[in-house]
């Protein structure tokens, strides 16, 4: 029988993660990306948030840096997958406060 591993965050991707989820923006991206069962291009979100290409650029760079997301290319696009297993780090951690 297999263990399920739980990854354990350092302080500093604790925090990285709080920051990135800290912006309003960043966190209805993130819930985006997690509510697709594939992939979700960058295009889509672009699409919705009616922001500049510039803006869901660096929200997604946040996103990334703190390990939420994973950007897959494609030519010149770009798709974005959410990293569950950051993301139940992070909760883990927050549920010990």
């Amino acid at each position: 029988m297999a263990s399920t591993e739980v990854k354990r965050l350092t302080d500093r991707q604790f925090a990285r993660i709080a920051r990135a989820l800290a912006e309003p923006r960043r966190y209805q991206i993130l819930k985006e990306i997690g509510g697709c069962d594939d992939p979700t291009p960058c295009t889509r979100l672009h699409k919705i948030h009616r922001v500049s290409a510039a803006t869901i650029s660096h929200h997604i760079k946040e996103l990334e840096t703190a390990g939420l997301v994973q950007i897959v290319r494609e030519g010149k696009f770009a798709n974005l997958i959410l990293q569950r297993d950051m993301l139940r780090a992070y909760l883990n951690e927050l549920a010990k406060i």
